[in-house]
């Protein structure tokens, strides 16, 4: 394998590797936080047809834009919204993009049409308070799909948009949370999905001629369909799913007239995690989910043969063809930063063709996990990253983060991470799990923390914390816990079930009342979050679980972060937290930011959260 580099390029990397050339007088840089949360990041690579136009999506300005490979190989900002672009979708010609952007956080999408040789940019709705979102180009580039719930902010509706007319038409109307997924070549039909959970989906073919809708994927019980594309024959669907006896996601073709399902993958032990077809449908990309890392296989449908890969170790994503020898992808490992690479798989040559910055850190410094395996309360192996600070071994007993992911229907995978880089540099070793209900392992494995489980993965928490302590990794005495999203709720969840383990806690826009989130969610999300949590009307069950009602059992101080504009997880969940432990004498701070949503977003406020949670954890475990 051969790997094209710049002048530029290989001239720092002489630099660097030649401490002759260096007049610093620490031999080992390690910089503030604000200093990593300027690491930079490239992500979401889409190609023209052709493969001649590039794009990307990064954060290089302070908020995500669209970005485009300039001629000189130099980037040009595409996109300038004040809180950036939350999406976008280049044609198939590489000459327009539908972008997406919303205000403050709230996730209140308006389109916008984007001129990739300029930049020059059109609205092409302007709703207040709804989304619109997903955008799916026709094969001619004439028309787009996409989602909207304007009509009563509940229900998504897929409709149609030809760009030379702005005429619009709904294509598919049902209710609940549907988006338009995949045009035929021809023009003449569209895959509609339809998610009554987040793990549970149904496909259905728009006859785009007069509207009329079949279901593709009858089924009972939770399985999830996620369509790839038309076979080039128009005859059958490619698709990934999980509807087979291990519930696992795998590669499937639907036939369209029988609606028969053909696995192409028939005994695999991973997960797809996406899939993609070369423009004639002769060649096939696909990304397996191996223990968290993400690995690429290409295929030659025609000479049924594999193709080579690059030897990359982390995760690739967001896969493409690029003409007819080549696929873009991201690549982030956890110890590198996410860039924009091209593979020619003729030639076996790996191209970088973005540089996200390190913000003058050497990333020779940066920590590599380990994977590890520990039993849980009941026996039930669960898997996780560890992160220990540099020369640090098991009996060294290091000062302990343990990180919940978000979902719960997610996976925490070895991708790059600021903060853990910062935390374990600093001596702070950091444990990321899997609980049960992750994503990644299946579909069993998914639904083990449905509903009155819930309890189950909070005890996975405890396991691991109990296992680092048992293990000689960590001080007992100086373990945190932390999450956002779902993750702040396990973080909660944590303090108030087991108290006696954690020095502290830091919750991001985390649910402390189910009652009340599930009240003053947007509409949209209600039904998808009670699928998982359990319905209103079982407020018994709810309150039991919610960390509020528990309020007086957390012992550990508490910081709580939040954006005043969150849809998702509203504010409300961090002020009557907050208002709660401080009424009872406990130690709670609060970070409340006015132009955030589900997340801090901006660089700015990032520097100024992360500056807040280095401070409170170097105050309570060190």
């Amino acid at each position: 394998m051969r790997v094209r580099q710049s002048t530029l390029a290989v001239t720092l990397a002489t630099i660097i590797s030649n401490p002759a050339l260096g007049q610093f007088r620490d031999s080992v840089y390690i910089p503030d936080i604000e200093t990593f949360m300027q690491i930079g990041g490239n992500v979401s690579p889409q190609v023209s047809r052709d493969g001649k136009v590039r794009c990307f999506s990064s954060g290089m300005s302070g908020v995500n834009q669209m970005y485009r490979l300039g001629e000189h190989g130099w980037p040009v900002q595409l996109t300038y919204f004040t809180d950036g672009a939350d999406f976008y979708a280049l044609s198939h010609d590489g000459k327009w993009a539908i972008a997406g952007s919303a205000v403050g956080g709230s996730e209140n999408t308006n389109l916008f049409l984007v001129e990739v040789a300029t930049g020059r940019t059109e609205a092409l709705t302007d709703l207040k308070g709804m989304q619109i979102a997903g955008p799916v180009w026709s094969d001619d580039d004439q028309r787009f799909f996409y989602r909207t719930n304007e009509v009563n902010k509940t229900d998504f509706h897929v409709r149609e948009m030809t760009l030379a007319t702005r005429q619009i038409r709904p294509v598919f109307v049902h209710a609940g949370y549907n988006a338009g997924e995949a045009v035929s070549k021809d023009g003449k039909w569209l895959v509609a999905s339809w998610a009554p959970s987040n793990v549970n989906t149904d496909l259905f073919l728009i006859n785009l001629a007069d509207t009329a809708s079949t279901l593709l994927t009858k089924h009972e019980g939770d399985v999830e369909f996620m369509p790839v594309g038309f076979t080039p024959d128009n005859k059958a669907l490619y698709v990934l799913t999980n509807a087979n006896p291990q519930g696992l996601m795998r590669r499937a073709t639907i036939d369209l007239t029988s609606k028969a399902i053909t696995f192409i993958d028939t005994d695999t032990k991973w997960e797809v995690d996406e899939m993609d077809l070369s423009n004639d449908g002769t060649k096939m990309s696909w990304v397996v989910n191996e223990d968290g890392y993400g690995r690429l296989h290409l295929y030659d449908l025609t000479a049924k043969q594999d193709l080579p890969v690059p030897a990359l170790d982390g995760i690739i994503s967001g896969v493409s063809f690029a003409g007819p020898d080549a696929v873009v992808f991201a690549f982030a490992g956890a110890a590198d930063v996410p860039d924009c690479r091209l593979w020619n798989f003729r030639t076996k040559t790996l191209e970088q063709w973005t540089y996200a910055v390190t913000a003058g850190i050497d990333p020779r410094i940066f920590v590599r996990p380990q994977l590890i395996r520990y039993p849980s309360f009941d026996g039930m192996t669960i898997s996780g990253f560890m992160y220990l600070p540099p020369g640090k071994k098991k009996g060294d007993k290091v000062p302990f983060i343990v990180d919940a992911h978000g979902g719960p229907e997610a996976q925490f995978r070895p991708t790059f991470t600021r903060s853990f880089q910062y935390y374990a540099l600093n001596g702070y070793g950091v444990l990321a799990i899997n609980p049960r209900g992750s994503s990644g392992y299946g579909r069993e494995f998914i639904d083990m923390d449905n509903y009155k489980n819930r309890w189950k993965s909070v005890k996975d928490y405890a396991s691991a914390t109990q296992w680092l302590a048992s293990e000689g990794y960590a001080d007992p005495k100086k373990i945190a816990v932390e999450g956002g999203s779902y993750g702040g709720y396990m973080t909660l969840a944590c303090l108030t079930a087991n108290p006696e383990l954690y020095a502290a806690g830091v919750d991001q826009v985390g649910i402390a009342n189910f009652v009340s989130f599930l009240k003053n969610t947007a509409p949209y999300r209600r039904a998808l979050r009670e699928s998982e949590y359990g319905p209103l009307s079982d407020s018994t069950f709810l309150t039991s679980i919610s960390p509020i009602s528990q309020v007086d059992k957390i012992k550990a101080p508490l910081l709580i972060v939040h954006g005043e504009n969150d849809p998702r997880v509203p504010v409300g969940e961090a002020r009557q937290m907050a208002k709660a432990i401080a009424e009872r004498g406990g130690v709670v701070d609060t970070l409340i930011f006015p132009d955030e949503g589900h997340g801090v977003a901006k660089r700015g406020n990032r520097l100024v959260l992360y500056r807040h949670i280095v401070d409170f954890l170097n105050q309570h475990l060190k």
